[in-house]
């Protein structure tokens, strides 16, 4: 039996366009734009499983309450821009344990995070003007569009895998502090 002609056409076409496709990872993920990194330093990147990248911009301690102990060290990607801010983590399928995300806003109050577009289940830590922690939503449930509310008002937010908090013990009070 032989296939019309323009059923072959459709075919060659359909598997022309996969092809020229499979190298192009496109998403709306968050991109580095360049800010906050230092002048002469290059950012070292991960290419996570969906192709979008993370880009290593600062390294954020967690210490204790009172600041005497190192609880954990984590490679941080900001996001300082409101396109940066919007972005996010959507779209990435894994980050690993050592990495996270803080979001830095030019002034303190009342926050709400949702998981609109992420894949992965998150912890988001709330932090005030002095990067305590003020509030932690735990274990985001990936693409749920719930508000998931800071209750207090706070400058900074920080995303970190889900269960990260309970897994290192970081806890309200608990603080960080970060470098470029």
């Amino acid at each position: 039996m032989q296939l019309p002609f323009k059923y072959l056409l459709i075919a060659a076409l359909y598997v022309s366009g996969c092809n020229n496709n499979s190298g192009n990872n496109n998403s709306a993920a968050t991109t580095d734009t360049g800010t906050g990194t230092t002048a002469g330093t290059e950012s070292p990147t991960q290419v996570t499983s969906n192709g979008s990248e993370f880009k290593k911009e600062a390294s954020l301690v967690f210490l204790s309450k009172n600041k005497a102990d190192t609880i954990r060290k984590i490679d941080i990607q900001l996001a300082q821009t409101d396109q940066q801010r919007e972005d996010g983590l959507m779209y990435r399928k894994s980050m690993t344990d050592d990495q996270g995300m803080l979001f830095i806003f030019p002034d303190m109050e009342e926050r709400s995070f949702w998981m609109k577009n992420t894949y992965i289940s998150l912890d988001i830590i709330y932090l005030d003007d002095k990067l305590e922690i003020v509030s932690i939503q735990k274990y985001a449930i990936p693409l749920s569009e719930q508000s998931l509310p800071s209750f207090k008002k706070a400058q900074y937010v920080l995303e970190v895998n889900g269960g990260f908090c309970d897994k290192y013990h970081v806890n309200y009070g608990d603080h960080v502090v970060y470098h470029k």
